[in-house]
């Protein structure tokens, strides 16, 4: 959808009875190939165009959205949005983003899209391929699948405040997941990576075999007893670790006084060296984006310097809330009040790597997949359950499984360190973990 049409409905609003209004588009195409022991199994292909309208009457608000932008649409679309504001409760905090907060002239070019886009053959290829290498892998007994995906989008917003912004993406993904059995039972095993441009996913054998290296690498395993012991988690899932920190700096949180770190901020709550950034200009990532989603002006931040707690994130209701400036960190689907959430989140590496952890620990459990995480968010009391090995002398011992980890994130990450193998896969990136004793439940 062009600027124009969002700045008609935008001025329709404000002429039926608005304060202030924002319209967001959003337009996706994609297309995804599974196949499935070698023959093809799904094909699905999706084309959207949504518009959103938020807007104001005081400070009561209200939101729609809908698939149709006929005229006629649009004209239903804003006689209802006004009417069911007229109808809101008030919000003191209410209102779009403050003019000096948002962004303005050149918009950052991330290189977030790639305009190629794959023929359906060349995707099921890719996905074949995948599958096939991790079949081929010895103890390998079956799979769960190989699959293949594109898809490209814009989001555009425009507000009433003078702001106008569009984001284009694109996303190429590629996956594959194998099932390994022997007498004593059966493993699953999936690899997988999602990038922006084409050229920069891995090759699909590589991926298929990992997968299927997984799974087999998995056969046999063992319960345990229960124990306190050192802890490393891989980096494939290291930031799952972070999460939780998330939700206790975001700004709700805090107005709420619902957050384990709520008394934290300007305090160490890392060990002194730790670093974690947010970076929503960082090239090609898939957190990235020029603007917030109130169209305020983002960059890179450090959440925690020297292990300290730097900075809550914010949009601009929780900032209001709380007396501060939003941080740049709105984040929303189509249309609703934002709420807050990080773009490219990294813990950064430290100086051993996996192996050196291992020694330095000696025996203890590496946690290769987690499922099932529990949270008090006043407490910070955590637990997750979890697989992967255990080792011994600084060497893997043998596959466990059915097992708990658990400990209060405040203790938790006042102990944590960091290994060296960083790897950005995703939009929430961490280097293995180590945490030197945790409550492990087994047996």
């Amino acid at each position: 959808m062009d600027e124009n049409l969002l700045n008609d409905v935008v001025a329709a609003a404000l002429a039926a009875g608005a304060d202030a209004a924002e319209a967001v588009s959003a337009e996706r195409r994609a297309l995804s190939i599974t196949v499935r022991n070698g023959e093809l199994e799904e094909v699905e292909r999706e084309e959207s165009r949504d518009l959103g309208l938020r807007v104001f009457i005081g400070q009561r608000q209200a939101s729609v959205s809908g698939s149709d932008i006929s005229a006629e649409a649009r004209a239903k679309l804003v006689a209802r949005c006004v009417a069911m504001a007229r109808l809101a409760p008030e919000d003191p905090y209410a209102g779009l983003a403050d003019p000096d907060r948002l962004a303005r002239g050149p918009l950052a070019d991330l290189d977030l899209y790639d305009p190629a886009e794959p023929l359906p053959e060349a995707l099921e290829a890719k996905a074949r391929i995948a599958e096939a290498a991790a079949r081929a892998v010895p103890k390998v007994t079956n799979s769960d699948g190989g699959s293949a995906s594109w898809s490209a989008g814009q989001w555009r917003m425009l507000t009433s405040a003078g702001f106008s912004g569009l984001h284009r993406a694109s996303s190429f993904s590629l996956g594959a997941s194998a099932i390994a059995g022997d007498e004593g039972g059966m493993e699953t095993g999936y690899d997988g990576r999602a990038v922006r441009w084409q050229t920069d996913l891995p090759d699909a054998a590589d991926i298929g075999a990992e997968a299927g290296r997984r799974a087999a690498g998995r056969l046999g395993a063992r319960k345990i007893q229960s124990t306190t012991a050192p802890v490393i988690f891989e980096n494939r899932l290291a930031a799952s670790l972070i999460g939780p920190l998330i939700g206790a700096i975001s700004g709700p949180s805090i107005a709420r006084g619902t957050s384990f770190l709520k008394d934290k901020l300007g305090q160490p709550v890392f060990a002194k060296g730790i670093r974690i950034t947010d970076d929503p200009h960082r090239l090609r990532g898939l957190g990235s984006s020029p603007f917030d989603d109130e169209g305020v002006a983002n960059g890179p931040v450090s959440l925690i310097d020297d292990g300290v707690l730097t900075t809550w994130l914010l949009n601009t209701s929780s900032a209001r809330q709380l007396g501060l400036k939003t941080t740049g960190h709105a984040s929303r689907g189509l249309a609703g009040p934002p709420g807050v959430g990080p773009s490219n989140l990294t813990l950064q590496p430290g100086a051993r790597t996996q192996a050196e952890l291992m020694a330095n620990a000696g025996a203890g459990l590496l946690v290769t997949s987690m499922f099932g995480p529990s949270l008090n968010g006043n407490t910070g009391d955590w637990s997750v359950g979890c697989s992967g090995f255990w080792f011994e002398g600084g060497e893997i011992a043998y596959p466990v499984n059915e097992i708990t980890v658990a400990g209060n994130l405040i203790d938790i990450y006042t102990r944590l360190i960091p290994g060296s193998d960083l790897e950005i896969r995703g939009s929430f990136n961490a280097p293995s973990i180590l945490i030197d004793a945790l409550a492990i439940a087994g047996l």
